[in-house]
């Protein structure tokens, strides 16, 4: 029970949370008291001409009445700011238009203000909206902490009018203080480029790092939807996109922390909105990966999903073969994600091998390399997964086929069951062309690949031999052997398709080499 006067006047109200109900103990005439419902909370009763005098909402409602008799009783469904809301106005109103504007009520007033029309011309003095606009250029005089604590009341809050220019009032002002700060404090790239710095240099830049990042926990208690105002908002004053990404996982991993399950899903989920807002290659390839596994453990929607695979590809070149050897589902036989991988290169590769740099191609054919000799001892996995990584690359984006032919070789052997049609589509997925003297040499006596790819294997070494000894002025004697290679390949072909058309009728079988 709580009793209250405003304006001395006499007006005792008993608010029973528990029942929702009001009594009114009124020494004045009873038709000079309105009764307001706010949300379905808790019923005020008012002097009316007190809050009409400030109110435009209220005004009208009592104009539109006033013939009526009987007690007057006003419903406010979804208020701004529920029982809080209105006894900030009604106290503002008892106050004869008089009150004290912080950082702790500034947008519950104006949300409030808004919602009951208090921009209209007042006697004597500023209507409320109009003094809330003069407080804004106060915001700039603010703690930090204030600032954040203002924002954090505007969140799940519509906002419009005046409570739309707090709102952008505080976003600027924050974001502006964290322009300063990064002004002053390099990011730790700029800050840690010279490798061959000494120990008070590395100490210097962690410090710088640690003044950029000062924000970071301040900013965690801002709910997602003030998150993605405050990102959009630095996006637009040019802070650096790596910086804004770091915060970003750091944020969703500490709200993470005491999120229910749906709570975390709805969480990741924003972020990688904000990630796409981002320079995708600001962004830490590791951290997208971290970001996956936990998108994947909480089965987030697909779309989330496929724009941060689609950004891991984008930055494949900057990934570790660890980074790639995520398990597949229970629900699949083999080992590794491999459908995954091939969601990578596709987005690495976007328009062609050609529309990205050879350095990048270059830095991607090892590390896919790399996974297949990872994924070939799996017993489970299928020649057709195989072989789709092996060729989710063009031949000219490997400069050698060494590491592809371990691979197939290491496959076949943990294989041995293979049919002889896709033993011949695998070792048709090198190109013997790139393949070093070494490597024919051990081809050549390698009892797993059909006898063809034997053949070819001792033509091209013979080919090679001959390169080296012959070079005379600089001309390549061992053409001929290479020309003799190409011509046999048609002859191969068709001599194989023959024998294995009695083991598989009506199906075609691939061009030797691809």
């Amino acid at each position: 029970m709580f009793q209250f006067f405003l304006e001395k006047k006499t007006l005792s109200l008993f608010r029973f949370l528990s029942v929702r109900v009001c009594v009114c103990v009124l020494a004045m005439d009873g038709n000079c008291f309105i009764q307001v419902d706010v949300n379905g909370e808790e019923v005020f009763v008012v002097d009316k001409r007190v809050i009409s005098a400030y109110s435009e909402r209220i005004r009208k409602f009592l104009c539109k009445l006033r013939d009526a008799t009987g007690n007057l009783k006003v419903i406010f469904h979804g208020f701004p700011g529920g029982v809080e809301g209105f006894e900030l106005i009604a106290r503002f109103c008892y106050n004869k238009g008089k009150t004290s504007i912080n950082a702790s009520n500034i947008f519950p007033l104006a949300s409030a203000a808004e919602y009951m029309e208090m921009n209209k011309l007042v006697d004597g003095g500023e209507n409320l909206c109009e003094q809330i606009e003069a407080s804004l250029e106060e915001i700039k005089y603010w703690r930090w902490s204030e600032v954040v604590m203002a924002l954090k009341q505007c969140e799940n809050q519509c906002v419009g009018g005046v409570s739309l220019a707090v709102h952008d009032k505080l976003l600027s002002s924050l974001v502006g203080r964290i322009v300063s700060c990064s002004e002053t404090s390099p990011s730790p790239s700029a800050s840690s480029s010279d490798s061959s710095c000494d120990t008070r240099s590395l100490e210097s830049s962690k410090s710088s790092s640690a003044r950029a990042m000062w924000w970071f926990d301040e900013l965690v208690v801002l709910d997602a939807r003030v998150i993605e105002m405050v990102v959009k908002l630095m996006v637009c004053r040019n802070i650096d996109s790596a910086l804004i990404s770091r915060f970003l996982f750091h944020y969703q991993k500490s709200r993470s922390a005491s999120a229910s399950c749906g709570e975390r899903v709805r969480l990741v989920e924003a972020v990688v909105e904000m990630l796409g807002i981002l320079d995708v290659r600001c962004v830490s390839c590791k951290s997208l990966f971290e970001l996956l596994r936990v998108a994947v453990k909480l089965r987030v929607s697909r779309q989330s999903r496929n724009k941060v695979e689609s950004a891991i590809g984008s930055l494949l070149d900057q990934a570790m073969l660890d980074d790639l050897l995520i398990p597949s589902s229970p629900s699949r036989c083999y080992l590794y994600n491999v459908n995954l991988v091939l969601s990578f290169l596709k987005s690495f590769l976007g328009k062609g091998a050609g529309s990205v740099e050879s350095s990048r191609v270059a830095h991607v054919a090892k590390l896919i390399d790399s996974y297949l000799a990872e994924i070939a001892p799996d017993p489970c996995l299928k020649p057709s997964k195989f072989l789709a990584v092996i060729r989710g690359l063009p031949d000219s984006a490997r400069d050698s086929f060494n590491g592809v032919y371990h691979a197939v070789n290491l496959y076949l052997e943990v294989h041995p069951g293979l049919s002889e049609e896709e033993r011949w589509r695998l070792c048709c997925s090198i190109n013997y062309e790139k393949l070093s003297p070494p490597v024919l040499s051990h081809l050549t006596e390698n009892a797993r690949f059909p006898s063809e790819h034997v053949a070819l294997a001792l033509v091209f070494q013979r080919s090679k031999h001959e390169e080296v000894s012959n070079l005379e002025g600089g001309r390549v004697k061992g053409c001929d052997e290479v020309l003799v290679c190409m011509k046999m390949q048609p002859q191969i072909v068709k001599m194989r398709k023959s024998r294995i058309s009695r083991l598989v009728y009506g199906r075609s079988l691939p061009l030797f080499c691809s």
